[in-house]
């Protein structure tokens, strides 16, 4: 066989991409603490990856460790050969081609790498190699080479990148990040070895703060690639490594429509997710279900804030889904949490149409005549505005206004 072994796996894509790449039979086996012995002495596999917690527990089973993996002392890919066990360390060339990638300099930089496990040291490993001025490992606990977070916020404040190799953050533990970046005033940089969700709540918030900022999905695939090269003696190009990741993110990104009740959402959403074979939600018609009544009558019996108690918890539960277009009640972008949550697998779109195109109706609380409608839209515009990935101004042409929000999502340039 080949696949991959970890303690739990239920958020992983190396499958698809392993399929992708090459096509082969590649399956996930979680394996507990206790039954990993079992399984490295038995050697019931031709080749596989490796990832959290077993990095550094497999080398004591391997006859040979490449030079690199030696150095490093983590292993993420073994393989079998009559016997023989070697290991590698792809996770190196993965982490470096996310850094070159996105033109990320780390020359003359200080780091701060976030965990102290297997994937902390290859982090410190690619930095050294990319001549870093230093770097230092953050753990919460004061481990061997490493320093605390409390350590790192008094005595590093100016550090400049910061490579998160911590799981904190990943699915299904969403809209949690390791560090307050406001603790960092001189970072330019962040990479975080998260992949799922594709822009952890680290990488949302460096993003809003300016701050040059990808998650860690174009390292899975690149790493991925090196170690089916190891697995079959075959080669994989830069631009294999291009299309699979392209491939697997639009696969995996959310498309979210944003924007003032009547705008359209809902109709431009059930055509674009047809378009694009993904799954259509609409997070009042959720409410609807969930409550078994109408929106006007929860309004009634819990007021706004009831209401919003509700559309936020269906918000939580939807931003967890992938392949999905999402089109979101009117007032969901008033708690910035909702549009946190939605933006971490998907990419925010706001449908604006024009205040004079706006009809008010008697089933939305909030805007059910026109001088109530024309306030929402007031109170409301700025937010759509600063809550968005792209501002998308639509007409009465459905098709051309699908074609706008495909055109842009799509677009090669687009990434996490």
């Amino acid at each position: 066989m080949y696949g991959c072994i970890a303690e739990k796996l239920g958020h992983s894509f190396s499958k698809e991409i392993h399929n992708r790449l090459f096509d082969y039979d590649y399956e996930l086996l979680e394996l507990s603490p206790d039954e990993l012995d079992s399984f490295m002495r038995a050697k019931p596999f031709k080749a596989i990856n490796v990832t959290i917690p077993y990095k550094e527990a497999v080398i004591p089973y391997l006859d040979e460790v490449s030079e690199v993996a030696r150095k490093i002392g983590a292993v993420n890919t073994i393989v079998h050969d009559n016997g023989y066990l070697k290991g590698y360390n792809t996770d190196f060339s993965g982490l470096s081609a996310l850094i070159e990638k996105n033109s990320i300099s780390l020359q003359g930089k200080k780091v701060l790498i976030l965990g102290s496990g297997g994937t902390s040291k290859t982090a410190l490993a690619v930095a050294e190699s990319m001549e870093c001025r230093a770097a230092y490992r953050v753990s919460r606990d004061k481990k061997e080479g490493c320093i605390t977070y409390a350590e790192a916020e008094r005595l590093h404040r100016d550090a400049e990148v910061m490579i998160n190799t911590t799981p904190v953050g990943m699915y299904p533990n969403l809209y949690c990040s390791p560090v307050d970046l406001e603790a960092y005033p001189k970072l330019c940089a962040i990479v975080d070895a998260v992949y799922n969700p594709l822009r952890s709540k680290l990488v949302y918030d460096g993003q809003k703060k300016g701050i040059q900022a990808v998650g860690g999905l174009y390292m899975l695939v690149a790493q991925a690639a090196k170690a089916a090269e190891k697995f079959l003696g075959q080669a994989v190009s830069t631009s294999e490594i291009d299309r699979v990741y392209r491939e697997l993110l639009l696969l995996k990104t959310n498309v979210v429509l944003i924007g003032m009740p009547g705008s359209g959402k809902t109709t431009i959403g059930k055509r674009l997710a047809e378009e694009l074979g993904a799954d259509f939600i609409d997070t009042d018609e959720e409410i609807v279900k969930r409550e078994q009544t109408s929106i006007p009558k929860i309004f009634a019996e819990l007021g706004e804030a009831g209401f919003r108690r509700i559309e936020s918890e269906v918000i939580r539960s939807v931003s967890m889904m992938q392949h999905a277009v999402i089109a979101t009640g009117g007032g969901a972008v008033l708690n910035s949490v909702n549009m946190e949550l939605l933006g971490e697998n998907g990419r925010i779109y706001f449908i604006d149409r024009p205040l004079e195109s706006l009809i008010a109706t008697d089933d939305r609380p909030l805007s059910s005549n026109r001088a109530d409608l024309e306030k929402r839209f007031k109170e409301r515009y700025e937010k759509y505005c600063a809550s968005c990935d792209a501002h998308i101004c639509i007409g009465d042409d459905v098709n051309e206004n699908i074609k706008k929000i495909k055109e842009e999502f799509c677009h090669e340039n687009i990434g996490y």
